[in-house]
């Protein structure tokens, strides 16, 4: 993965670092121990919510706590999952339903726990350009005469409907099952009036698609384009540079970022295995450090360091799209339709607003669409929802490494929620585009108060 030179300068740096990794742990952070185990390999998909990876990789962060890090690109996000199962991967980028949804049992069952949220907010929505003139006919102007947004998936109802009317499925791509962007696209479908249809495992269907007037499908991320653009589908919901590839190739527009959809909404997390978690706690603690580190360095100075980030992922090792289509959202702006360029500065948010903190609301608000749309095929109560999220999202191993990064003085406590407070629901979020209010202390209320979805006992 990387070159000769990287490779003698990574362990150069390894040999001298060996011989002081043992007194680091007796210096300002000495509630740390070293590494139960320095040498890591983890995993992650080519997106650039990616970035505290290769940024921690970067900047020197992992070697900073005597971690000898290796990044690998996965091919899919299943794969991923397997593979950190397996133990052949330490650790890994994840969808922030993954851990969810394996320690629930839907799909592949394992004890998943995450201690750190990667990114808010960073996906979109694109739909190709036969779909988008026949859309753009149903999206009033502003005064400038670019098309008003947020757009509502109401717009896309006429091609929807034209598409039963031949007979044929209208089809849309997502990245994974219990990813946010089968949860974000469903949403704004659903908000629109488009049944995303459900999922039925006790049943065996996990299709996904029962009583669906958008039908969706599982394509990996950098697929996307291609897929569309072979007509195979009509849009998809994905992370960056893959929306704004869709533009530079001239096949698609994006028509909504999941910032419009619900503002600063739960992204990425990285994930690893209960059992890893409680045989290396050290190493566990010393990875959040370096990733925290990262996160605070690609925001900090108002995305100071945001054109160095872009360059760091345009490399094939990393992302490997151009550097123009990743900055085109990595660095504050978003481009719609060509030329279509407006100001999103929240589009990728990896510190500000505490984002690298896991939210037990967070976890609430996966659950809450995993049982909307079937996968969670029967009632739960509430207390069910809460107990999860406690057991998959550890705030409690997040702030071991946050206090030892304020009390060595690396961060400042101001840079992290009061530890002495609840922290239960994630601050600074929007309203969600329905303007349904989210209410995770009472999930079941909030499931029953959408008109598309499933309510109360019903299953499908």
């Amino acid at each position: 993965m990387y070159t000769l030179t990287r490779r003698t300068a990574r362990w150069l740096t390894r040999i001298l670092l060996t011989a002081t990794v043992w007194t680091v742990s007796t210096g300002a952070h000495a509630e740390i121990g070293p590494a139960e185990k320095p040498d890591l390999k983890l995993g992650f998909i080519k997106l650039t919510d990616m970035a505290p990876l290769a940024i921690a990789w970067e900047q020197g962060f992992f070697m900073d706590e005597g971690l000898f890090v290796e990044l690998e690109a996965q091919a899919n996000w299943k794969v991923l999952l397997d593979r950190v199962i397996t133990g052949e991967l330490d650790g890994a980028h994840m969808l922030a339903g993954q851990p969810l949804g394996a320690s629930i049992g839907y799909g592949t069952r394992a004890d998943i726990i995450t201690a750190f949220s990667m990114d808010l907010n960073g996906n979109g929505i694109t739909v190709s350009n036969d779909v988008w003139d026949t859309m753009s006919q149903h999206i009033p102007d502003n005064a400038d005469g670019r098309p008003e947004h947020p757009i509502s998936a109401s717009a896309l109802r006429p091609v929807v409907e034209a598409a039963r009317d031949r007979g044929e499925r209208f089809r849309m791509g997502m990245v994974f099952p219990v990813s946010t962007h089968n949860y974000e696209l469903r949403y704004w479908l659903a908000a629109g009036g488009l049944n995303p249809g459900y999922y039925a495992p006790q049943r065996g269907d996990t299709s996904g698609t029962l009583e669906a007037d958008v039908h969706l499908s599982v394509t990996p991320p950098p697929q996307m384009p291609a897929t569309m653009e072979a007509g195979t589908i009509q849009g998809y919901c994905v992370g960056e540079p893959w929306n704004q590839q869709a533009v530079f190739m001239g096949i698609g527009v994006p028509v909504i970022t999941d910032y419009e959809i619900w503002p600063n909404n739960p992204e990425k997390v990285f994930g690893v295995t209960r059992q890893w978690a409680e045989d290396y706690p050290n190493t566990h603690l010393r990875l959040l450090r370096a990733m925290i580190r990262a996160a605070h360095w690609l925001d900090e100075n108002n995305n100071a360091n945001r054109d160095e980030a872009v360059k760091i992922l345009a490399r094939p090792s990393y992302v490997g799209a151009d550097e123009a289509v990743i900055a085109n959202s990595m660095t504050g702006t978003f481009e719609y339709e060509k030329g279509d360029v407006r100001e999103v500065p929240d589009f990728n948010v990896f510190f500000r607003y505490h984002a690298t903190y896991p939210y037990p609301s967070d976890a609430i608000w996966y659950l809450t669409q995993m049982r909307r749309w079937g996968q969670i095929p029967e009632a739960k109560p509430d207390d069910w929802y809460m107990e999860t999220a406690a057991r998959v999202y550890r705030a409690d191993i997040y702030q071991q490494a946050a206090r030892s990064l304020i009390a060595d003085g690396t961060l400042k406590a101001k840079d992290f929620p009061d530890f002495d407070a609840e922290n239960f629901q994630r601050p600074q979020q929007g309203e969600l585009i329905d303007g349904i209010a989210f209410t995770p202390r009472t999930p079941n209320a909030y499931i029953d108060s959408f008109e598309i979805g499933l309510k109360g006992t019903q299953t499908p």
